[in-house]
Parts: C-alpha cells; structure tokens; sequence
C-alpha cells in the first residue's frame, strides 16, 4: 500500500512516515499544499495523511481540488485546531476521517488501516480469500491454516491483491504500489516477485490474466 504524508512540521512528519512505513507501507512526504496537490494529482496513493495548516496552499483546498477531479482516496486530516465547525467543514469536503493533534501514533496507524479497508470494501483486519487469510494488523499470511514465511515486499504484494479480489491487476499498478519513488519496479521485477510467491503459496493462488495483470484464486472470476 501507497501513502501519502502531507505535513510540514518537521517533529511530526517523519514520525508519521516512519510508523507508516513499520506498518507496512510504502510512504511519500509532502511538505506544502502546492507539492501534496500535485502529488495526489498525478499519483496513485491508496491513503493520504493531511494536515490543515500548510504553506502556499492549505490543506482544505488541496482536499477540495483533490475531490473535485475525482480524486477518491481516502484521506486522514490532521489539525491542532479542535474546533468543530473545521471538522465538519473537513468532512463535508471530502475527508474520511479527522485526527487532532496531539495524538497517539499507534491510533493514527489504526485508523489508516481502517480507511483503506474501507476503500477496499473490507471490514476486518484479517482478509480471507480462498485458502489465504491476510492480517493486515500483524503482516502476517496463513495458507490452510500455515503460517508463511514472507519478505515485507512478498506481504505487500499479497496484502495488495487481497484488497482487490477479484481483478487483475496489472504488473505497472503492483509495482506503483510496491516500490517508492526512489526504487521503481518493472514487469520483470513484478514477474520475479510472482514466481517466488507461487513457489511459496502454490502454482495456482496467483492467476496469470493475458493482458491484464494478476489476481489472488477465491476472488470473483
């Protein structure tokens, strides 16, 4: 999974990448409005953490641009403003969820879970699809029951298929969100990661579609 830190205090920005990144995910930071809009415009994030106050442009116009090209990841806002006409404000344009500041990095991971299980449809932390079952929580894979060995770049592969049964999904979309920016991965690369996996899961628990891409058996056909 792909996120997106829009923050500009330095105390606080890494912190959240940083325990982001320990759960699982790949991060991206942006410092400003102008930066995070661009950022969310061109690229595929699958959560974003945004705070309010930002300099050159703030956080609830980046949000409203964001929504209004249709834009639909989920977004967490961040504030050390508390007052509830700005969270209804937030909410109504286009925000998921709202943290204020300061808060408990644990509660911040949680609920950036829980925004993308939401986007994908999903209300646990652990996935069941076909035989696999996916804690997201823990990071960790079970296959009929046995727990499997797997490198955090194999968990993110799963853990990103699992929220998409169903559809195949292609070798360009998996390595966006398997890879930062500064390690981009290839069909080749993704190919590779395949094949180790299916020696690990089975031949059969990741499908080929031609032309399409690849998709987790127990998803709709």
């Amino acid at each position: 999974m792909r996120a997106l830190v829009v923050e500009d205090d330095s105390s606080v920005a890494p912190d959240v990448a940083q325990a982001l990144h320990a759960a699982g995910f790949i991060v991206d930071v942006a410092i400003d409005g102008e930066d995070a809009w661009y950022r969310g415009d061109v690229e595929g994030y699958d959560v974003v953490v945004l705070d309010l106050g930002l300099p050159k442009l703030d956080g609830l116009s980046v949000l409203k641009r964001w929504r209004a090209a249709d834009r639909l990841f989920p977004v967490l806002i961040l504030s050390a403003r508390e007052a509830w006409t700005e969270k209804v404000e937030g909410i109504e344009a286009g925000a998921d969820d709202y943290l204020g500041k300061p808060f408990e990095m644990g509660e911040l991971v949680a609920r950036v879970r829980a925004l993308v299980r939401r986007a994908a449809g999903k209300a646990s932390a652990v996935i069941e699809i076909g035989r696999l079952s996916v804690d997201t929580r823990r990071m960790s894979v079970t296959l009929d029951g046995r727990s499997l060995r797997l490198s955090p770049l194999e968990f993110r592969c799963i853990d990103y298929l699992a929220h998409h049964p169903g559809r195949a999904v292609s070798a360009g979309e998996l390595a966006e969100h398997l890879y930062g920016a500064a390690e981009p991965g290839d069909g080749n690369a993704i190919e590779a990661l395949v094949v180790r996996l299916r020696r690990k899961l089975g031949p059969k628990c990741i499908e080929t579609r031609r032309g399409f891409g690849y998709l987790i058996e127990g998803g709709a056909p």
